[in-house]
């Protein structure tokens, strides 16, 4: 991403110079009779070429002073891009010496490498011709073919960030109202962190299933579900999978991804039920070790038949592989992120399950908004250890903050795409008025006629 925005930035610097560049061939040709006399009187093309160079310069400078200080404000407002209510970013963005060095060497040379042709085309001028020279006799030379050029190429580029621009536009557009295979509104995500609630690791298990029961008597929830970890949060836990029948091509091939939930899970995402059932209260330890499976698992590892009821072994950390009952079929939802293809996986019963460290998560469907809930929340979950710390989010403004590099690809590229098109009208705009002012003596004869 970062080097995308270079190349980004980069484009818009070029259509800048060649702007810069189009102004001053304009201007030279304008001062061809000042630079005339200049040459008449004794000065040399050089010392003509470094005045030309340091009026360039100094536009270049002005302009990397201005672009600094718009870096301040700037920089703050991409730092405001990235953050969220529930994840804040900071990042040191101070203008330091190495940066004031890259701005004065980016000035400088583009500078003098966008300065360098006008200022040496403009003192190519014979000074008897210049001098001579009138409105007529200047309107008959070709209207700045240089020029020209220099605006063609930055409508092109202008448009070839326009076109970047609308594509991740509409990249972002669509992750935005993707379907996720669950109901993203509606739903309070609350995780939970034992650490400093020191429960012992035997434990753990129960006093997550308290807190779910408290969860589920509060008022305004109307469904409350446990996890090992949310959907579209980043984190993953995968294993291989050993199916009878099925011969993995890869290692990569026979992998499987898991998620641990509690009963109803499914229901309070709005996941749809294909086949079989969900995981049931009933599915604890002592109990046959169930799982309910997404379509994408079923179709790859058992084919067209029906997985409801047979078996698969898995092997997601050290020890012999575990048989697992399929249960059920889930529709296919989204798992670590909106981007991804749709993985293979399998919900296993979180009663069945080890805790997974000292955190878990918890789902909560509200009848209102969900962000109401949260203290209510509060208040069950440290009743039952006051020291158990927690941290709240909505399940679509965690899809949402799951887009915030595509969000501030899409924006930087529309302003940057806007900026590049401005500029590149201005230069139309300069070269046709100047090429207007150049022929008026034509133009008055032709009205005349």
């Amino acid at each position: 991403a970062l080097l995308a925005l270079m190349g980004v930035a980069g484009a818009v610097l070029l259509i800048a110079c060649a702007n810069v560049a189009n102004l001053l061939l304009a201007r030279a040709t304008v001062r061809r009779r000042e630079i005339a006399i200049r040459v008449a009187i004794g000065a040399g093309r050089g010392r003509l070429v470094r005045q030309l160079l340091t009026e360039s310069l100094l536009l270049s400078l002005l302009g990397a002073a201005v672009g600094v200080l718009f870096a301040r404000w700037a920089s703050a407002f991409l730092v405001g891009l990235l953050s969220t209510r529930s994840d804040t970013v900071w990042l040191d963005l101070p203008l330091d010496g190495r940066l004031l060095a890259f701005t004065a060497a980016v000035a400088v040379g583009t500078g003098v490498l966008f300065g360098l042709a006008p200022a040496w085309r403009s003192t190519r001028v014979a000074p008897h011709a210049a001098i001579k020279g009138d409105e007529r006799g200047t309107a008959r030379r070709a209207p700045l073919p240089l020029g020209k050029a220099l605006v063609v190429g930055q409508v092109a580029l202008s448009l070839v960030l326009v076109v970047a621009a609308g594509l991740l536009l509409g990249t972002f557009r669509k992750l935005a109202t993707l379907d996720p295979g669950f109901r993203r509104d509606g739903v309070l995500l609350v995780t939970m962190d034992l650490a400093n609630a020191e429960v012992p690791e035997e434990r753990r298990r129960e006093v997550q299933m308290e807190v779910l029961e408290r969860l589920r008597a509060l008022p305004g929830v109307r469904a409350a579900r446990a996890s090992a970890f949310t959907p579209v949060a980043g984190q993953a836990w995968n294993g291989d999978v050993i199916v009878d029948g099925f011969v993995p091509a890869t290692r990569e091939d026979g992998l499987a991804y898991f998620n641990a939930v509690s009963d109803g899970f499914f229901a309070t995402l709005g996941t749809d039920l294909l086949a079989g059932r969900d995981i049931q209260p009933g599915d604890a330890v002592g109990s046959t070790r169930v799982a309910v499976v997404n379509r994408t698992l079923a179709r790859k590892f058992f084919g067209d038949d029906n997985p409801v009821g047979r078996r698969f072994r898995m092997r997601a950390g050290p020890g012999e592989p575990q048989p697992v009952e399929v249960v059920g079929v889930v529709e296919d939802a989204k798992y670590r992120s909106l981007r991804e293809e749709t993985l293979p996986v399998a919900y296993l019963s979180m009663r069945q399950e080890p805790p997974f460290g000292t955190a878990s998560a918890f789902e909560l469907r509200a009848d209102g908004p969900p962000a109401a809930l949260a203290a209510g929340v509060a208040r069950a979950i440290t009743g039952v250890h006051p020291r158990i710390s927690l941290r709240f989010t909505t399940l679509s403004g965690q899809l949402a903050a799951s887009l915030r590099l595509e969000r501030l690809m899409a924006t930087l590229s529309g302003f940057f795409g806007g900026i590049a098109l401005l500029l590149a009208a201005i230069g139309l705009y300069g070269t046709m008025s100047y090429s207007v002012a150049r022929r008026r003596t034509e133009i008055g004869i032709r009205m005349a006629l």
